[in-house]
């Protein structure tokens, strides 16, 4: 394998802070941690949101959950934040109107009382008020939705989003800022001088060279990962994190046929179910099942697919089947880790994030949310700086604005890309076979892998079709049959060989295989495959 991106790292280099993780927090934490001026390197072992990030429901909120749990704290400072990301990634965070059906009027009067508290605890950050629409306004807001026994719903706004296309920006912002990013690098051990952490070694996965790295503070950014590193401190360290499995499958749009998202608010195992219009597809979920192992390809289970079918079968006019899913993925949450070891319950932890100082000079984030990785970030820094007696500089994120951030009324596809979608524009102008489709159903461009890999850090057919293209999270099918023509742009433009192209094709195939339903054996039931 070669590699497409060479990040000239050497042992001699001395960074103030080295940052394991390249998801949301770790991201967040790199440009936090460099716009303050602090020489700043990042490594993530796979691609850049590879695990959780680039699982999320795809929702910037308040939490309305948390509201309902009493937790009014982490709600106001969460739309605080959902209001800061809407400013500053406005190419990627979009108002969106939810509708919560109501069956009885007791539902009416609890969803409405709660929304107009969530709508004021927003303050200048909100995103519109809530209201109530009759049964019949509901019927032509979303014709999809069950009208047996309706009595009408609750309009609310909150926020929708590409996570994993946030997570590139935030990454090319940092870089901007200074910082050194690279992905594919996996630590395999920690420097330690007496008990103080030194710096980390790695290893690059794509080109199997090992690297010693110094550096004033380690923040261990891994997510369900976490214990991994803190073993490697002290290999009798408790657990901190237990991964719960949050599974989603994606729909036909057609299925409630409707500009707005559909907020289920109880469902049979107490939790919340969302159906978010995405990418021009319906995005459910999603489930809490607690794990007792992580993987960076966790699978979803026959019987959280089950659950988000019967559920939305309850609601939705046409009843969604196995056959309808066109995509099944995972993501694990790192919650934290219950005392008592028998506790199978997930739903009732915090989702509040928990920041911690392991040993000297290793620090560790985990829990919270997409909604709040700014703030994470800036709170990590901060005890950063305290413990590796840093520059005492502020924080600049607030008003940050994200790379390619730009409002624009005229939406198509390419907006994901924000200012960059007129880099794009040139790059078909000066080579017009690059407008061609990768596939007959979807609207994305040669020219937009030809970009990913040459200006967004892509070194994999599976980074291109997974997180700069969300097509194997939309459709599975359809990933699997671009697959050889992404390889074969990507070789192109790198100078591979076929070996590399056949190597990333199939590697890409196998994997995909796993997001998609499949009749084994010619059995009726179709089974999920991973």
């Amino acid at each position: 394998m070669q590699r497409i991106h060479n990040h000239h790292l050497t042992n001699q280099s001395a960074w103030d802070v080295i940052i394991i993780g390249g998801g949301a927090t770790g991201l967040g934490t790199a440009l936090d941690s460099a716009s303050r001026g602090l020489k700043t390197l990042l490594i993530e072992q796979a691609d850049f949101a590879k695990g959780t990030s680039s699982r999320s429901t795809k929702l910037v909120h308040g939490g309305v959950r948390y509201l309902a749990q009493g937790d009014i704290a982490l709600v106001k400072h969460a739309l605080k934040e959902r209001g800061l990301m809407q400013k500053n990634a406005a190419h990627l965070v979009h108002k969106e109107e939810f509708l919560i059906p109501c069956y009885d009027w007791f539902s009416v009067a609890k969803y409405l009382i709660g929304l107009k508290l969530y709508d004021w605890l927003a303050g200048r950050f909100s995103f519109g008020t809530s209201k109530y629409f009759s049964k019949s306004e509901t019927l032509r807001l979303m014709p999809g939705i069950k009208d047996k026994g309706l009595k009408g719903s609750i309009r609310y706004f909150d926020g929708r989003f590409d996570d994993a296309r946030l997570a590139i920006n935030i990454a090319q912002t940092a870089k901007e800022q200074g910082a050194t990013l690279i992905n594919y690098m996996k630590v395999t051990g920690l420097i330690k001088d007496a008990d103080q952490i030194k710096g980390v070694v790695a290893t690059d996965v794509i080109t199997n060279e090992t690297f010693e790295l110094k550096a004033k503070v380690v923040i261990n950014a891994t997510g369900v990962f976490v214990d991994e590193i803190l073993q490697m401190n002290d290999s009798k360290a408790r657990k901190t994190v237990r991964p719960s499995q949050g599974v989603h499958i994606v729909l036909k749009k057609e299925f409630l046929n409707s500009d707005s998202a559909l907020m289920i608010p109880q469902t049979s195992d107490g939790r919340v179910l969302f159906a978010v219009q995405w990418h021009n597809h319906l995005l459910v979920g999603t489930t809490d099942t607690p794990l007792d192992e992580h993987s960076l390809e966790p699978r979803a289970l026959k019987q959280e697919t089950d659950f988000i079918l019967n559920t939305a079968a309850n609601y939705f006019k046409t009843k969604p089947t196995e056959k309808d899913i066109l995509s099944v993925f995972s993501g694990l949450r790192p919650l934290a880790a219950p005392t008592d070891s028998n506790s199978n319950s997930t739903k009732e932890i915090s989702r509040d994030h928990k920041l911690m100082v392991s040993a000297k000079g290793l620090i560790t984030i985990t829990g919270g949310k997409w909604t709040t990785y700014r703030r994470m970030a800036e709170e990590t820094v901060n005890l950063a700086i305290k413990e590796a007696k840093l520059s005492p500089i502020v924080c600049k994120t607030e008003q940050l604005a994200i790379h390619g951030c730009v409002n624009e009324a005229e939406e198509n596809h390419l907006s994901i890309y924000g200012a960059d979608k007129k880099h794009i524009e040139t790059l078909i102008k000066q080579q017009p076979e690059l407008a061609q489709r990768l596939h007959k159903d979807f609207p994305y461009s040669y020219a937009e892998v030809v970009w990913s890999t040459r200006n967004e850090m892509a070194e994999t057919v599976e980074d291109i079709l997974s997180r700069r293209l969300r097509i194997l999270i939309i459709d599975a099918k359809a990933a699997i049959e671009m697959a050889p023509i992404v390889a074969s742009i990507m070789a192109k433009e790198i100078g591979a060989n076929k070996q590399w192209e056949d190597e990333q094709t199939n590697s890409f195939i196998k994997l995909a295989e796993g997001y998609t339903y499949q009749t084994k054996n010619k059995r009726e039931e179709p089974v999920l495959v991973g």
